[in-house]
């Protein structure tokens, strides 16, 4: 029988779930543009598609509403760097106008979703303090989503 696996906050996250999603598709369009030996666009695509989800997860484990807010901001930001190289790559037609288009909507409705999160963190509530060694301090959770 399998054991079921840990769950993780930040896999409830919707942003995170459309980040992971979003991620895909730009990893399938560095997949083309390896097979067209245009490595560095490649990578710098799948570096800044992970970019956005990797900061959503590390962020969700914050001890602070701030510094949760702070990786948020990172996300966001990788949304921009994302959008920059599609449009690159379009300007070197590389990409097809289509599909420029759906990952531009794409990344802008997750940009969106982020500031919006992190303007609003009211749906973060502390864990209770527990005693860890000799101290009182937040569970590792960090926060719990209510």
């Amino acid at each position: 029988m399998a054991r079921e696996r840990p769950r993780f906050r930040f896999m409830d996250l919707e942003i995170w779930q459309d980040a992971i999603e979003i991620a895909g598709r730009l990893f399938d369009v560095a997949d083309r543009l390896e097979a067209k030996r245009l490595y560095r666009f490649a990578e710098q695509l799948r570096g800044s598609g992970l970019s956005m989800s990797n900061n959503i997860a590390e962020g969700s484990g914050s001890e602070s509403k701030r510094e949760f807010s702070n990786f948020l901001n990172i996300a966001r930001r990788s949304t921009f760097e994302n959008a920059n190289v599609i449009l690159v790559l379009e300007k070197r037609g590389l990409i097809k106008d289509e599909e420029v288009a759906e990952l531009l909507e794409r990344l802008d409705h997750l940009c969106r979703k982020i500031t919006k999160l992190s303007e609003d963190t009211s749906y973060l509530a502390p864990c209770a303090l527990q005693p860890i060694g000799r101290s009182l301090r937040l569970a590792p959770c960090a926060w719990r989503f209510a």
